[in-house]
């Protein structure tokens, strides 16, 4: 057992420019559905990876950025004792509109800025919204949920007291010289930590139910002339099989499945080399070492 807090990570926001590119390839590339809603005035496209509501919100506008990073809270007296840790620290906690909310699908819903400034939300209770998911004709699953993110920034020493001891994730595994890997369950890591210059996400991870149905999106990125950032490959810490697409907002989008699941007598450890084989970047690779 972990912590009975944070139980998993929720959705993610974002800010796009180009809403439409993001529906091609989520859709025709991807084999994702997406809905609609409205929030304030504008109207936000949610990708439909499960039954609940969304875990993907692609909202309109000039920049593009991450909105919002969402963790679901076991409950409101945990969501509450999170708050005060959060206070304690020195962050500033708030509730969020009752629009907000609604459009989560959460019961309580309460945000904080991270050290690199960052919208990050812990929200109680998910929305189911469908029995099922669009998917292409085939009758395969494709896409299952959403499974972990890795955020690229300055002050990792920061980040990591954030998420390590104020929201009380574990360290999984790392690779020198600053990439940290968290679990707030017992999925291999939920999130990512790493050094750079900017802050930005670096990917998130789309979990699919099997190796055939992550070698059929790559086969449906390759026909459709998506952009595939990094070849498909397995990972050494995670043992995930996997391939990279670069969405419309310039970060990675990665398509994968498989794994592994870690307990609570899980030993920390410098994981080495990046990949057992494959994941061969199309540009340089920010994270590389000297080892790989």
């Amino acid at each position: 057992m972990i912590s009975v807090g944070i139980r998993k990570l929720g959705y993610v926001g974002l800010n796009v420019t180009d809403v439409e590119a993001w529906i091609d390839l989520l859709g025709r590339t991807l084999g994702i559905g997406v809905t609609h809603a409205k929030s304030g005035s504008a109207e936000v496209v949610l990708a439909e990876l499960d039954e609940f509501k969304y875990r993907l919100a692609v909202h309109p506008s000039t920049v593009d950025t991450p909105r919002a990073v969402g963790w679901i809270v076991d409950s409101p007296d945990e969501l509450d004792r999170l708050t005060r840790r959060l206070t304690d620290a020195g962050c500033t906690v708030a509730q969020a509109t009752a629009e907000e909310k609604e459009l989560r699908g959460a019961t309580h819903l309460r945000w904080f800025t991270d050290p690199v400034g960052f919208r990050v939300e812990l929200a109680v209770g998910e929305a189911k919204v469908r029995t099922g998911v669009a998917r292409p004709a085939g009758g395969y699953p494709g896409a299952t949920g959403l499974g972990h993110l890795v955020l690229a920034g300055p002050k990792v020493a920061e980040l990591r007291e954030l998420y390590e001891s104020v929201l009380e994730f574990k360290l999984t595994d790392y690779r020198a010289p600053g990439l940290f890997f968290f679990r707030c369950n017992s999925s291999h890591h939920s999130i990512a930590l790493a050094s750079a210059p900017e802050p930005s996400i670096h990917h998130l991870e789309l979990e699919h139910a099997s190796i055939d149905d992550v070698g059929r999106a790559y086969d449906r990125a390759k026909a459709t002339g998506a952009p595939i950032s990094i070849s498909l490959g397995r990972h050494m810490n995670d043992k995930a099989i996997s391939f990279y697409v670069r969405n419309p907002s310039g970060f990675h989008l990665e398509i994968g499945c498989g794994g592994i699941e870690v307990g609570p007598d899980w030993m920390p450890h410098d994981f080495g080399v990046p990949d057992v084989w494959g994941h061969h970047h199309a540009d340089a690779n920010p994270f590389a070492s000297p080892k790989s």
